[in-house]
This record gives C-alpha cells, sequence and structure tokens, in this order.
C-alpha cells in the first residue's frame, strides 16, 4: 500500500503537467490566431484606406478638368482651349513617366507579380484596345497635320498636345495588353495612384473629344443649314487660313471620321485601368478561375445567317442615309427608310433576349460564387452606358407627345424611342444573367476531379450523371487507374499517382465538349447570342460614323431648343455608342461560355 501511494503521486503530477501543457498550447494557438487575425485586419483596412485615397486622388483631378474644360465652353475669353491643352499635357507627362516605370521597374522586381486574374483583359477587349488605339494615333497624325497648316496664327500647344498624346496612347496600349492580368504584389501605393491618375487622364481626354466632337457636329449642322457651307470654311476664318488648302480637308475630313474611335478608346483604356486598380494587393485563387474557349461557329447556323442579313441591311440603309445627307436635304423618304429598319429590327432583338433569359432560367447550370471584379464593373457599363440612350429616347417621347403625333415622321421617332428603351432592358437583362452563369460542368465535373485528384485513394464519379458519349472516355481513364493500382510499389515506398494531370484535363474536355454538343439550351443560346452580336455591331456602326437623325429631324430641336438639344445629345451619343460596343463583348463572353 505504501509502495502505490509514489506512483500515484507521480501520475497525478504526470497528468497535470500534461494537463497545463495542453493548456499551455491552447493558449499560444489561440494567442497567434488572434495576432495573425489582427494582423490581416490592419492589412485589410490598409488596403481599403489606400483604394480609398488614391480613388479620391482621381476623383479630384476629374472634377477640376471638367471645370476646366466645361468654363471653356462657358467662358471662352477667361479659360481657353490653351489652358486646358496645357493642363491635360501636364497629366500626360506624368502618367507616361510612370507608365514606363511600371513596365521597366515594377513589374520586374522579384515577386511582383504572384497572381495574375484571369477574367482580366479577355482578348477582343485588348484587340479592340489596340484597334481604337491605332486609330487614335492616325487621329493625332491628322491633327499635327491640320495645325502645321496653319502654323503662323496657331500656338505651338496645339502641335505639342497630339505629339504628347502618341507618346502616351502607345504607353498606355503596351502597359494594358502586356500587364493588364496582373495582381501588383509591391508598390501598392505607388501603383494605384498611378492608374488612378492615368484613369482621370484618360476620363478628361475622352470629356474633350466629346466637346471637340459635339462643337463639329453644331458647326457642321449650323454651316449646311447656312447656305450650305463646309465645316474648313467655318473653320479657316480670315485671320487663321490654310496654306495647302486640299492637304488641310484631308486631314480635316479624317480628324472628323477617326473622332468615334478615340471616344471608344478612352472608355475601354479606363474599364480595363479600373480593373487593375481593383487587383493590386489582389490574391487570386488558382482554383476559382476558368479559361473561354475559343472562339467557333461549330453547331449554329441561324444566327449568323439573320445576323449577316441584318448587318448588310444595315450598311445599304446606312449608305443611301449618308448620301442624301452630304449632297442634298433629307427627305421624308430617307426618315421612314432610318427608322423602318430600326423598328423592324428592334423587336426580334427584344424577342431573342427575353427568350435567351428565359433559357437561362431553364439552365441547371449554377451561379458563379467567385469574386470577379471584371464581371461587377461589366455590370455597371452596361447599365451605366445604356442611361445616355434613356435620357434620348425620353426626351424625344417627351417631345413628341406634347406636339404633333399624327405626323408620319413623329409617330415613327415616337415608336422607335419607346421600343429602344424595351431593347435595351431586354438585352441589359440577357447579358447580365449569362455572366453570372458559371461554363458548363464548372461547378460539377471541375469540382469532382479536383477531389478525385486531391484524395489520397481511389475516387469514384456516379455514372448516372456524366452523358452516355462521355462514359467511354471516363471508363478508359478507369481502365488507366485498375492498371496503375496493380502495379507495385516502388523502392522508396511511394505509390505512383493513380491519375495523371493531363488524363484528368482530357477528361474535362471531353466532358465539356460532350455536354455542350448535346444540349439544346446552350444551341439556342449560342444562335441567339450570336445574332445580337452582329445586330449590335451595326448598330453601334450607324452612330459612330456619323448617322444622327436627332440632329435633322428637328421636332427636338424646335420644342427644347438648340443650345438645351444639342447638350443632351452631347450627353448621350457618346454613352450610347459605348454601350452597343460593350455589348457585343458581354454577348460574345455569352457565346463562349455557353
Amino acid at each position: 500500500m505504501a509502495d502505490q501511494l509514489p506512483d500515484q503521486r507521480k501520475r497525478t503530477s504526470l497528468s497535470s503537467d500534461r494537463t497545463a501543457l495542453v493548456e499551455k498550447i491552447r493558449y499560444e494557438k489561440s494567442w497567434l490566431h488572434r495576432h495573425c487575425s489582427s494582423v490581416a485586419m490592419r492589412d485589410k483596412q490598409a488596403q481599403k484606406s489606400r483604394q480609398l485615397f488614391s480613388g479620391l486622388l482621381g476623383m479630384n483631378v476629374v472634377f477640376l478638368g471638367s471645370a476646366l474644360i466645361s468654363s471653356m465652353i462657358f467662358n471662352k475669353v477667361a479659360i481657353t482651349k490653351f489652358d486646358v491643352k496645357i493642363f491635360l499635357s501636364l497629366l500626360m507627362v506624368l502618367c507616361s513617366c510612370w507608365l514606363l516605370y511600371y513596365m521597366l521597374g515594377t513589374s520586374r522586381k522579384p515577386h511582383a507579380v504572384l497572381y495574375r486574374d484571369a477574367h482580366a483583359g479577355a482578348f477582343w477587349l485588348r484587340g479592340s484596345l489596340v484597334l481604337f488605339g491605332t486609330c487614335s494615333l492616325m487621329l493625332a497624325v491628322f491633327n499635327i497635320g491640320f495645325e502645321v497648316n496653319r502654323l503662323g496664327c496657331k500656338s505651338t500647344i496645339d502641335i505639342i498636345f497630339p505629339c504628347l498624346e502618341i507618346v502616351f496612347i502607345s504607353l498606355q496600349t503596351a502597359l494594358l495588353w502586356f500587364y493588364c492580368k496582373d495582381c501588383v504584389q509591391v508598390q501598392h501605393t505607388l501603383t494605384r495612384y498611378g492608374l488612378m491618375l492615368t484613369l482621370a487622364t484618360d476620363l478628361l481626354l475622352w470629356t474633350l473629344a466629346v466637346v471637340n466632337d459635339s462643337i463639329h457636329e453644331e458647326m457642321a449642322y449650323f454651316s449646311k443649314s447656312s447656305n450650305d457651307q463646309a465645316p474648313l470654311e467655318a473653320e479657316n476664318s480670315s485671320s487663321c487660313n490654310c496654306t495647302g488648302r486640299y492637304y488641310c480637308r484631308v486631314f480635316y475630313q479624317g480628324y472628323l471620321n477617326l473622332y468615334p474611335f478615340n471616344l471608344e478608346y478612352n472608355l475601354i483604356g479606363c474599364s480595363m485601368l479600373y480593373i487593375m486598380w481593383k487587383n493590386v494587393g489582389r490574391r487570386v485563387a488558382h482554383h476559382s478561375t476558368h479559361i473561354l474557349p475559343p472562339f467557333r461557329l461549330q453547331g449554329v447556323l441561324f444566327g449568323p445567317l439573320l445576323g449577316t442579313i441584318v448587318l448588310m441591311t444595315g450598311a445599304c440603309v446606312f449608305i443611301l442615309y449618308q448620301i442624301h445627307a452630304t449632297s442634298s436635304t433629307l427627305t421624308q423618304r430617307e426618315f421612314v427608310l432610318y427608322y423602318g429598319y430600326h423598328i423592324v429590327l428592334l423587336p426580334v432583338m427584344t424577342m431573342c433576349s427575353l427568350a435567351g433569359t428565359i433559357i437561362h432560367s431553364l439552365e441547371e447550370r449554377q451561379l458563379d460564387p467567385h469574386k470577379n471584379p471584371t464581371r461587377s464593373l461589366d455590370t455597371i457599363l452596361l447599365l451605366g452606358s445604356a442611361l445616355g440612350q434613356f435620357a434620348i429616347s425620353y426626351y424625344s417621347i417627351v417631345a413628341t407627345l406634347a406636339t404633333n403625333t399624327r405626323d408620319l415622321k413623329n409617330s415613327l421617332n415616337l415608336t422607335n424611342s419607346v421600343i429602344l428603351i424595351v431593347q435595351h432592358i431586354g438585352q441589359n437583362i440577357f447579358i447580365i444573367e449569362g455572366l453570372r452563369k458559371q461554363p458548363p460542368g464548372a461547378g460539377t465535373i471541375h469540382h469532382q476531379l479536383h477531389r478525385r485528384s486531391s484524395a489520397p485513394g481511389p475516387a469514384f464519379i456516379n455514372q448516372e450523371d456524366i452523358p452516355p458519349i462521355t462514359r467511354q472516355g471516363f471508363a478508359e481513364e478507369k481502365v488507366k487507374e485498375e492498371a496503375n493500382i496493380g502495379e507495385e510499389v516502388a523502392p522508396g515506398g511511394v505509390k505512383p499517382r493513380r491519375a495523371s494531370i493531363s488524363s484528368l484535363r482530357r477528361a474535362s474536355q471531353i466532358y465539356l465538349q460532350a455536354y455542350s454538343n448535346l444540349n439544346w439550351k446552350r444551341r439556342a443560346v449560342k444562335e441567339i447570342a450570336l445574332f445580337l452580336i452582329l445586330s449590335n455591331i451595326i448598330l453601334w456602326i450607324m452612330p459612330a460614323f456619323g448617322l444622327h437623325p436627332q440632329f435633322e429631324n428637328g421636332l427636338e430641336k424646335k420644342f427644347y431648343g438648340e443650345r438645351t438639344w444639342f447638350a443632351i445629345l452631347n450627353f448621350g451619343l457618346p454613352l450610347a455608342v459605348f454601350y452597343r460596343m460593350h455589348s457585343v463583348g458581354g454577348l460574345l463572353e455569352v457565346y463562349l461560355t455557353a
């Protein structure tokens, strides 16, 4: 009995020591968890603070530049175009220096770009950026040629400004082409401020282009209404004549015709810079990204056929309208031709969007739960740019209802305005619903294959969930697995992998191809998306290249007054043009994911 007491005391002391050790470990773990959580929270708060201050910088630069540009319009004596160009030239010099520093310095630092956002910088977006950037460079060249011929009476800033624009556009295009997917992990503050300053500069250049474009449109309209004088004659006053009249006319016409591309370039650059700004310091989960399949026309017939007919018909309407608009006075026949084309096309587009939305609701694809700044920005841009056409349509509806609705031209204008509003709403719903959906099989087979490759033992997939065509592919993979299971253990005691990554990838591709080929809903969405893509292209070409019946019909101008109606159009038309171009990009992504 006496011998058992020391053993009992020893066990009691060991258990108490073990309990104390466990409590100490728990305390250290809880302290470490609280410390790491507080550090992570402080980093997150610091990141939000940097985003806030950089956003405030961009907002103040935009407000200051907008105040200068608007003051130039309202008071040309106190604030001249020289002052505005000096301010924008300084911004472009600062942005060009930062663009060079990012490409040659920040991006080359160790561990600078550990993550890349697969959703950012889609190929169609970068391709359109290069196309519109090239046209913007040509615009700057035409501008330089036009100003050089009037060098005796123009300031040197009128030549320096387009030269700086060439440098700025070239550097920005190179940055967005090669580095738009970067999630920068170093120099967060400098990168955020540089991106936001460049974005603000793009917005101000877009605002100046809109003002210049509106001035030229207004000047062309008034010169046409007064003895049919050319806009060039209004530009050439007695105190500032062009030395080479033929070359001046060529430069001037090219200068005017390339303005729409410059407008689109600035807006595309703003959207891509915003995504880069959101991705600074972001850590992307690699399993949450998916790569879009290549663009192919396999399995679609009616969409491209009907879209091609719409595109060719619209081109004929555009050419006929422009011939009469430039050579003679527009008659009621040209307005009937224009409005009739839109009244026939827009309801068909609305019905297709409604059918596509219903098919989206019938699909079994899950919503993409991952955080995606690109998708959020696409939704905001679709809804925001649609406000331009909404403003023009509602003002036209009010003016028509308040005057004479029995006139044929007025009734066509009223019908076109109402249908445009409905078509924008339906198309926005279809695109947004399509962008929110995951690609086929992204939420089912990819998850199962991920579990299969990461599990320590053999994983099984329910054969009822797999289409019959793809069961053969998985059967072959199963045979390979059984052959690998039967292999001997390596001398080091490590078993060979049961399925390689390449075999899993091949099985996933077989499944996705068969799934999209067999499902009629996917095919219907592809047909609808391709038809809407071609329709939006022709609806972008018409206003972008000078077809503006809102200037010539005279109804709204007489009702609101010339200055007020021009101000409404100057706000709405650039946004309406951008909406059509951005819709093409969204519909293309819907087509690819279907």
